[in-house]
């Protein structure tokens, strides 16, 4: 067979861990797969930053982007690949663009999920350019900021309507709290949102591709402990709700990495925050998550390099919004919609992929993560955020969390 070799790019920022840990279990998994009468080699590398000519090929297959939701020359470049060289990219860059939390919030309410009242507000201050203030005297209205906190209820919350990592999020328990919030926002455009309180779980889910991992969340904790370690916390009914809810965002949205925040309160579920298309992927903050995004990050990639997956360039939203229009509620929907989603994945395809050609990479991870290597990797992220006397209790602790899902693991496949 004519041997091939599939390119996969890591377009990164501030990652040092995951990069690492995924560039080494590849290396470890010595891959030769027969795809279409060829056998398929991978090799990874960290995509650069310099000029680039629009016409010049791009020779990745695949490229994980951690860095294009703020540095737009790598934007740009992420833009020209799609186009010009139909490279596949975690995630479709025209989508985190034009699409923040603001239209994630509508389109989940078109699809009749129960977003909590989310009211827009226009920013207190202004940047000076052309024409603006001809604009606010002729159509900027005076509006009584008391009334509208009313409106949403006490305690809210206020916070910018296109996110970034829980910039100027403030907690609003009474109107003198949102006059003084309101004061300090400035320029930036803020979204009032409704609290849902008291609250029975606050979970995360992160989805990769078809693949899903339902974290019991405390935004509350320290960094480091708010991804619990439970495992079972929630019953099957539930738990496939959030999946069904993080995937159908995901796919609706063209996202391939994204986390979906919900809130359960008695039976029903509130989706709070789900556009978050660069998620933390840091062993500082999910640690005994970890491993398990670095798997699916692999499975995900390998499978699109093989495969030949092609980005969606434009997005059709109109399967979703004629199940939306349908009469019944959108717990009902909501299975149609996931539906949706699992094929716009190709899960099945990807299952097979999986079984047939990544059989050993449990075994390979097992063993990656309890190397030298992979404590290192723990240490290196550790060292870039914590003070030099806090180092090596946190290396310990990260990585000890580490050895406990893998002892979990093997109990799990009695292994």
């Amino acid at each position: 067979m004519v041997k091939r070799t599939r390119q996969i790019g890591l377009c990164l920022g501030a990652d040092i861990c995951w990069p690492i840990c995924f560039e080494e279990i590849l290396k470890r998994l010595e891959l030769n797969i027969p795809w279409n009468g060829e056998t398929l080699e991978f090799h990874v590398e960290r995509v650069t930053i310099e000029p680039f000519n629009l016409r010049q090929p791009v020779r990745y297959d695949v490229v994980i982007d951690r860095l294009t939701h703020w540095y737009y020359t790598a934007r740009e470049w992420i833009k020209k690949a799609v186009v010009m060289n139909d490279t596949y990219v975690f995630n479709n860059p025209w989508s985190i663009q034009s699409n923040e939390k603001h239209t994630s919030y509508c389109a989940m309410m078109r699809l009749g999920m129960p977003i909590p009242d989310t009211w827009m507000l226009p920013p207190k201050a202004y940047d000076s350019y052309a024409d603006l203030e001809a604009t606010l005297k002729r159509y900027a209205r005076v509006f009584d900021l008391g009334e509208i906190g009313a409106k949403v209820g006490y305690p809210h919350f206020m916070k910018p309507y296109d996110g970034g990592g829980w910039r100027g999020v403030t907690r609003i328990n009474n109107e003198a709290e949102l006059r003084t919030a309101y004061e300090a926002s400035g320029t930036s455009v803020m979204h009032l949102q409704a609290a849902v309180l008291p609250f029975d779980r606050f979970v995360r889910c992160i989805g990769l591709g078809p693949q899903t991992r339902v974290v019991n969340y405390d935004p509350d904790a320290p960094l480091h402990d708010r991804y619990r370690m439970d495992i079972d916390f929630l019953d099957p009914k539930d738990r496939q709700v959030i999946e069904d809810i993080t995937l159908t965002i995901n796919a609706f949205f063209g996202w391939d990495f994204n986390s979906c925040e919900a809130l359960l309160k008695g039976h029903e579920w509130y989706p709070i925050d789900f556009a978050n298309a660069c998620p933390d992927s840091q062993v500082t903050s999910l640690h005994y998550h970890f491993p398990w995004l670095i798997k699916a990050n692999l499975r995900w990639a390998l499978f699109c390099a093989a495969s030949g997956r092609r980005v969606r360039r434009n997005l059709d939203w109109s399967p979703y919004f004629e199940i939306a229009d349908q009469p019944g509620d959108w717990r009902e929907k909501l299975p149609r919609y996931a539906a949706l989603a699992r094929e716009h994945f190709e899960l099945e395809a990807f299952e097979d992929f999986c079984t047939t050609h990544l059989g050993h990479l449990d075994a390979v991870a097992d063993e990656f993560f309890a190397s030298p290597v992979a404590h290192d990797a723990v240490r290196q992220k550790v060292e870039a955020l914590y003070p030099a006397r806090e180092i090596d209790s946190f290396t310990h602790l990260f990585f000890q969390r580490i050895q406990h899902w893998r002892q979990q693991e093997s109990q799990a496949t009695g292994g």
